[in-house]
Order: C-alpha cells, then sequence, then structure tokens
C-alpha cells in the first residue's frame, strides 16, 4: 500500500490531466481503457492494475521519476532504479561522459541534471570561469552562477538573454513536472534576486525559447562568445540518466576559440 504521506493516485492523476490538457474521456480514450474505470480509479473506488497505471504513465508522457511516483501511489514498487553515477552499473556511461568532456576542450563542457547542478565539467570550463570571475565560481548550480550577482553575473555581457532563457526552460521544467518541489523552489529563488524583471514571474507558453541562444563571457577588454549544444541520453532505463544533460559551448568567433587555446597553453 502507500505510504501515508504519498500523493492519492487520483490526485497525481488529475494533475497530469492538467497538464498535459486532457479531459478524463480523453485519457480513457488514449490509454484504451473505460471512462468509468478511470473515473472510478481516480475517486479512489477501484484499485487500478499495474499495468494499467503503467499504460496511463506511458499516455501522459511522464519523464521516468514521475513514473515512479505514480507506481509508489498506487501501491506498487517503482519501476525504474536510480542509480548514482559512480556506481558500477553506470561505469560505462561514466566513461562516455568523460570522453565527451575531455574532447570538447580547449572549450568548455558541463554534465549537468535537471535541476542545473554541475556534476562534472572540463578544465576548460574552470579557465573560462576563472577569465571571467578572476577566481573559482562559489557555486555548483548554473542557475545560482548566472543569477547571483557577485558570480557570473556582473561578468555575462548579455545577461538578461541568457539569464531570460534559463528562467523560460525552468518555467518549462515546472509546468511539465508540476510535483518537482525542488523545481519550484529554484524558481523562487532566482526570481528574489535583485534586479530579476518582474514579468519573469509568469509563464509565457507561446514564447519559443531562441534557436541558437550565446553566452558573451566579458573581461576587461576581452569577451569569450560561445553558443551552446545539449546531448541528452536516448531511451534510458534509468532516472539518473534521464534526468542528465551534457551542454558543450563552442566559439562564435576565432577570436573566441583563440583566447580559449591561450587559457589553455598558459595552464
Amino acid at each position: 500500500m502507500p505510504a501515508a504521506d504519498t500523493v492519492p493516485l487520483g490526485a497525481l492523476l488529475r494533475e497530469w490531466r492538467a497538464v498535459r490538457r486532457l479531459s478524463q474521456l480523453d485519457l480513457a480514450l488514449e490509454a484504451n481503457v473505460s471512462a468509468r474505470h478511470l473515473s472510478c480509479v481516480e475517486t479512489g473506488k477501484a484499485q487500478a492494475s499495474r499495468e494499467l497505471v503503467e499504460r496511463l504513465a506511458e499516455t501522459l508522457a511522464l519523464p521516468l521519476r514521475e513514473r515512479n511516483a505514480l507506481l509508489v501511489a498506487a501501491g506498487y514498487a517503482p519501476k525504474y532504479p536510480e542509480s548514482a553515477l559512480a556506481t558500477p552499473a553506470l561505469t560505462q556511461m561514466r566513461r562516455a561522459i568523460e570522453a565527451m568532456l575531455a574532447q570538447q576542450e580547449p572549450y568548455p563542457a558541463f554534465l549537468l541534471n535537471r535541476h542545473w547542478d554541475v556534476l562534472a565539467a572540463n578544465a576548460a570550463a574552470a579557465r573560462c570561469n576563472r577569465f571571467a570571475l578572476g577566481r573559482d565560481s562559489a557555486h555548483a548550480n548554473l542557475l545560482r552562477m548566472v543569477f547571483d550577482p557577485d558570480d557570473l553575473r556582473g561578468a555575462v555581457a548579455n545577461w538578461e538573454e541568457v539569464a531570460g532563457s534559463l528562467i523560460h526552460h525552468l518555467h518549462s521544467e515546472i509546468a511539465a513536472a508540476p510535483t518537482d518541489a525542488k523545481a519550484r523552489a529554484l524558481l523562487d529563488e532566482m526570481l528574489a534576486y535583485p534586479g530579476v524583471p518582474a514579468r519573469w514571474r509568469r509563464r509565457e507558453p507561446a514564447s519559443a525559447p531562441l534557436p541558437l541562444l550565446t553566452t558573451r563571457l566579458r573581461r576587461g577588454g576581452q569577451e569569450l562568445h560561445f553558443f551552446s549544444t545539449i546531448t541528452t541520453f536516448g531511451t534510458p532505463r534509468d532516472v539518473t540518466l534521464a534526468e542528465l544533460h551534457i551542454e558543450c559551448c563552442f566559439p562564435v568567433d576565432e577570436a573566441t576559440a583563440l583566447l580559449c587555446r591561450e587559457l589553455a597553453a598558459a595552464g
């Protein structure tokens, strides 16, 4: 049976239906279950089978963590493991990540989770941070680095563009996973920093992110100008891998490429 503090299955289903903009009948039709039975499951009058819960999760296109939560709410064991990246089970994936980060030299690359915690980075990332700040960053979270006035914020020449894009993605993350309390807390924390535009408090669903986001790090008369690509892991069967992505930074111009090579040569 679900633990006492577990959100009821019916409440989770209603919340996810609202996020996906599906009526109870819509979900029943797409999941190939009778509307009457789904109604009884949502009200707690009927017990959902494990197979039905998994089918509903698939129909709602839930992330792996939320699929586990749905199973637990229905009284079943989670299906997807959540392994620490250092565990033997993920040794080969960890080696692949390390190779990708190293291959990006002399340009920065970061391994991030869904809350923008920096789990690993190559040496170029540290060098570029020191170039911009004159020291290492005080944070291990990309959002805090960008929003904290005592950190990278003052060195990002196009701060409002970069920070606005991050806020847009954070709003989208919350909309896609409304039970993610940590993402909501991060949003509140970022919005509490001084000088954050009030309009960022509202999600703008019709506003698509820019196809190519650039970041300009400035120090004195020198500037590093990067664009980024994101790599995710296809068809993951582990919660940890499903929530990871690698961000690789590439120079926009030859001046940036040259400065990165000079920073690497200087050690």
